[in-house]
Formats: structure tokens, sequence, C-alpha cells
């Protein structure tokens, strides 16, 4: 089993979530038995959906955990908020968003909310380590 912890804050938010995600793939190119690159996209986009939402909404701090077994990845975001993701209406009109949470649902194979003895929360995110094949429309 692989693991990787990174910090991120708000103070250069662009460049924590920049950081987040090339830590992600940095992890994923030094697993020992390679990850397919599509699944490595689908992770990377997990990691970036749920390190977004922290920063944003669960006060401007996280914690980005990643765990490889052999089947599987799993993305853990801590942060300081205690108020879990909710699902919502996308705002297709004014920008302010609607389409990570249920994105992250669709793609993991599981998700959890779990709240911190501390204060906070953590979201989970399991993700398949290969693609399934998708059918293909004619």
């Amino acid at each position: 089993m692989n693991t990787m912890s990174v910090d991120i804050a708000t103070a250069r938010s662009t460049a924590s979530l920049a950081g987040a995600r090339e830590s992600t793939r940095g992890f994923l190119d030094r697993l020992v038995r390679p990850i397919a690159a599509e699944a490595a996209d689908t992770v990377v986009l997990v990691v970036s959906e749920l390190v977004t939402n922290a920063l944003r909404h669960g006060g401007g701090t996280c914690t980005l955990d990643l765990t490889a077994d052999p089947d599987s990845i799993e993305v853990a975001v801590h942060d300081p908020s205690p108020q879990a993701p909710r699902l919502r209406t996308p705002d297709l009109n004014g920008g302010t968003g609607g389409f990570g949470w249920p994105m992250v649902n669709r793609l993991a194979r599981a998700t959890a909310v779990t709240r911190r003895t501390p204060g906070g929360k953590t979201v989970s995110a399991l993700l398949a380590r290969h693609q399934r094949a998708r059918a293909r429309l004619a």
C-alpha cells in the first residue's frame, strides 16, 4: 500500500490547487503497479473537485491524503468545516457551480463524509485503479 499526505491552504488557492493536482500525478507516477492513464485522469479530476470544494466551502485549508491499494485509489480531503457537501441544482447561467459533488459521486465506486472528533470532516472517494470499458453509441 502506498500513501501520501499534502497540506493545502488558500493563501494562493490557484497555486494550491495546481500543487494538489501535481502532487497527485507524482504520487500516481511513483506507484509500483502503474495506473492506467484514464484512471489517473479520473483521480486527478476528483482531487481537483474535492480540494476546490474544501478550499471554497470548508474553511480555506485542507489536507489531501491519497492511498493506493491493489484495486483502488482512495482520495480523502480533511477540512475544518462540519458542513457536509450537498447536492444542489447546478447553476447553468451564473457560474456558481453545483456540478462537482454529483460528478465525484458518479466517478467514484463509493463516497463518504465522516465527522472528525477534533472538528471538521473528511470527504473521501474510492476510485477504481482500472477504468471499465464504456459502451459507445453508434
